[in-house]
């Protein structure tokens, strides 16, 4: 695997809630590559959380963020990345992780995603009157994105997460074979 240092990044994509920090830990372990939540970047290099920048600056401001963060990660390899889930909005992003790693699409219904998220209150654009409707609309507007940007597309509604990670680390392997 230290081939895989050299090569490139392993990047997860999905929406909020499709598991991107809790495989890609996993998978980075596994993998024995280092692992960054691309969010928890942004806070550690602006020093607050993220819904107090969507707060400041507005989506567009963090979008413009994400997007530094995501092009200083792909000049560097031997990670796995997990990403925001609006990080493929924008074509700069899903050009700089193509063009740097192997990218996988973690995909589950609104309907799983509002199970895992509804707890939560560090999401901002689910501080809505109906989670499960944005959920619906978040989808539909950028599963494009995610199946355009992705290698790999998985389904992580109910998937054992050790065999999902097994068939992880064989695509990964294989990609990098080529």
């Amino acid at each position: 695997m230290d081939k895989l240092n050299e090569i490139g990044n392993v990047y997860l994509v999905g929406l909020m809630g499709a598991g991107k920090t809790t495989v890609g830990r996993m998978l980075a372990k596994r993998l024995n590559l280092d692992f960054v939540d691309s969010d928890r970047e942004i806070e550690a290099r602006t020093g607050v959380s993220i819904p107090t920048i969507f707060e400041i600056e507005g989506e567009k401001g963090f979008r413009n963020r994400e997007a530094q963060v995501i092009s200083d990660l792909s000049m560097k390899g031997g990670q796995v990345v997990a990403t925001g889930g609006g990080a493929v909005l924008l074509k700069e992003n899903r050009d700089n992780m193509r063009r740097s790693g192997f990218v996988v699409f973690l995909n589950a219904s609104p309907y799983v995603l509002m199970e895992r998220t509804r707890h939560d209150r560090n999401r901002p654009l689910l501080q809505v009157v109906d989670p499960l409707k944005k959920l619906t609309e978040l989808l539909s507007h950028r599963d494009q994105f995610y199946r355009e940007v992705a290698h790999l597309v998985v389904d992580n509604g109910r998937v054992n997460t050790q065999n999902l990670l097994q068939m992880l680390i064989k695509e990964v392997e294989e990609h990098w074979k080529r």
